[in-house]
């Protein structure tokens, strides 16, 4: 399964149901977001069954971003039952993302 592309109708459901999610939120025009995505894909994988790991598009679900406040991308929210705990905005070294991952799992 590794990255799960999440839609608005879905969402809630899916990073309620994870223990931990970290979730990218990205568009495909953006520079950065294009640098950070085998990062992205690489944690998915190194997580896969314990921790969702997703990506939202901005520009097909504008209204996630607006209920996330995203303002510059990518930017990469970390939840935990469905609360949002973290973020991160910008490309970063993928250990920062894996750090906050194991730190709550």
């Amino acid at each position: 399964m590794a990255i799960k592309h999440l839609k608005t109708s879905e969402f809630q459901a899916a990073v309620s149901a994870a223990p931990v999610a970290m979730v990218d939120f990205w568009a495909s025009w953006c520079g950065p977001c294009k640098m950070l995505s085998p990062v992205v894909e690489e944690i998915a994988q190194q997580f896969e069954g314990k921790a969702l790991v997703g990506k939202v598009n901005v520009d097909e679900e504008p209204d996630l971003a607006r209920q996330f406040g995203v303002m510059s991308i990518p930017t990469v929210v970390f939840l935990k039952n469905g609360v949002e705990f973290d973020r991160k905005v910008g490309v970063m070294p993928g250990q920062v993302f894996v750090d906050i991952l194991n730190k709550n799992l």
